[in-house]
């Protein structure tokens, strides 16, 4: 697995890719919290917070992972390389999560320099006291675990065809409907909503912003990543046979 895990990370980082990813994530999370006016603008908000941030982070991100997990399994395919791979000494499990592993390594990296902006908050807040920093982390937390969950359903994706717009397109639908999609149709569930509503992430993901680590966010966000990651093993073990 840490072959593979090593492979793809000079992959991303040996062409524009990697570092693209990076720039866009920064560049249109700077410019819509910095710069544009709009509800996300954080010196217009009069808050000492980064509510906006993972207001928006999300759905740049619903589009961001798809762009990197697309050729994941797709260029395999696309490039005859696939058979290969799976004759490799490794399980299809290990060559999975060792996609899986950089790409959501990729991402984080992409999210490590948007700390920068805790201490900017702190700096221009006239009372520090007013930054709530257990929000804050489970916020940044809840992002991780909404990285892990897209990233598995970005790579299920990519098995689906040898076109990464393929790939891609239906990457961008899956974590939409898992985003945003459950908690849309829970408005017309009535008594059920609730429920239907936990299906999604976004509910789990506003769960974790409150600051409280609970064991229902972590289970869900960590089942959601090994459903995909096991589909993705048994459809190419299907492929294989």
């Amino acid at each position: 697995m840490k072959a593979i895990l090593l492979k793809e990370i000079k992959s991303f980082f040996g062409s524009p890719m990697g570092y693209l990813v990076i720039a866009i994530f920064l560049l249109l999370n700077g410019l819509f919290l910095w710069v544009f006016e709009g509800d996300f603008n954080i010196l217009n908000a009069g808050f000492a917070d980064l509510a906006p941030f993972f207001t928006l982070a999300p759905w740049i991100l619903i589009f961001l992972i798809p762009a990197v997990t697309m050729r994941s399994f797709s260029e395999e395919k696309k490039q005859g390389t696939l058979e290969l791979l799976l004759t490799k000494p490794l399980s299809i499990a290990q060559i999975v999560n060792g996609k899986f592993l950089a790409a959501v390594l990729l991402i984080v990296l992409a999210i490590l320099p948007t700390l920068l902006y805790v201490y900017v908050i702190g700096d221009l807040s006239m009372d520090t006291s007013h930054i709530d920093m257990g929000s804050t982390i489970g916020s940044y937390f809840g992002l991780l675990f909404l990285i892990s969950g897209y990233t598995a359903i970005g790579i299920f994706a990519s098995t689906f065809s040898d076109n990464q717009i393929v790939a891609f397109i239906v990457s961008v639908f899956l974590c939409f409907l898992f985003y945003f999609g459950f908690d849309g149709v829970a408005g017309y569930a009535g008594a059920f909503a609730s429920y239907v509503s936990a299906i999604g992430m976004q509910d789990h993901f506003i769960s974790m912003g409150r600051g409280v680590l609970d064991t229902r966010d972590l289970v869900y966000f960590t089942s959601i990543a090994v459903l995909f990651l096991s589909l993705t093993v048994f459809k190419l073990k299907s492929s294989k046979a």
